[in-house]
């Protein structure tokens, strides 16, 4: 189950402002910000998305730091009532909607703070995504860093062996045999210098940072949009809670993702797929 992967993480007593009251934008001034939101969306030549967990709730897995969190609800000594599989989870409609952007010829990239492996099922393509946090479905080489898509989440998460081993064939026509990892991170890890560095890169290229589901407490990932504003983009925050960036936003909605996509791509007269990408059995694996 998607609370697993929270109990799993290694105990850490600053886990950042919880229960925050949401915040809900009338529907005119609603309808007004999407105005907004649409025509920056037709103005940019390059989109970067950077999601949280706030996307993933709709799918039945819950936020961290909401009124009815992980963390949110753990300080009060009691859990969510909600919590599906990972395996069972399927992308919401805000998932299907930045692919279907991507799928129309609009340059986009995402930075995704999410483990869930939901953008990939939603058909978005692996090379213009980073998974700065993980994916607890993927496992890496720690020899010569291919990565695995399993179709089980993998059972530890900090960057420890998984007791698998990776069966690249080398150029001398052996097989590679370097231990595998998963790839989601604990709390002191740090990000993937790789993941962060293109994170970083796509974000200065920008004309618009779109902030979706995130109160951006976390760092590095919280200061990239500033990497946009820097180079002359624009930053637009989409959260139902205040975030720490809001003073530096060109645009605040407080709305849900879903709601706002809905509207969004009605305004644009797209059509947007709801596809799920499956995962392989757990006997077979997809490598990147």
């Amino acid at each position: 189950m998607s609370l697993d992967y929270a109990a799993s993480l290694s105990k850490y007593p600053d886990k950042g402002l919880l229960g925050q009251e949401e915040l809900v934008d009338s529907d005119d001034k609603l309808a007004n910000k999407i105005l907004c939101l649409v025509q920056a969306i037709k103005d940019a030549n390059h989109i970067v998305f950077i999601t949280g967990a706030g996307i993933s709730t709709s799918c039945g897995i819950p936020d961290f730091r909401g009124p009815s969190g992980v963390w949110t609800l753990e300080a009060k000594g009691l859990k969510p009532k909600v919590n599906i599989d990972f395996e069972k989870a399927i992308p919401s409609f805000t998932h299907h909607a930045i692919n279907c952007l991507q799928n129309t010829g609009k340059s986009c990239y995402v930075v995704s703070q999410n483990v869930d492996n939901l953008h990939l099922k939603s058909g978005f393509p692996k090379h213009r995504l980073s998974e700065v946090h993980g994916n607890i479905f993927t496992e890496k080489c720690l020899m010569c860093g291919r990565e695995y898509l399993r179709g089980n989440p993998t059972k530890t998460i900090g960057l420890k062996p998984t007791g698998n081993s990776c069966d690249t064939i080398k150029a001398n026509n052996r097989r590679c045999r370097g231990k595998l990892v998963d790839t989601v991170l604990d709390w002191e890890d740090s990000l993937p210098w790789d993941e962060l560095a293109e994170s970083e890169y796509q974000c200065s290229l920008a004309d618009v940072c779109l902030v979706l589901g995130t109160s951006m407490q976390i760092q590095p990932t919280g200061n990239m949009p500033f990497k946009t504003k820097h180079y002359g983009g624009k930053i637009i925050i989409v959260n139902l809670q205040k975030t720490r960036l809001d003073r530096h936003a060109d645009l605040v909605i407080h709305a849900k993702c879903d709601h706002v996509f809905e509207m969004v791509m009605e305004k644009l007269e797209l059509k947007v797929s709801s596809n799920v990408i499956s995962l392989p059995p757990p006997s077979q694996n997809f490598c990147n």
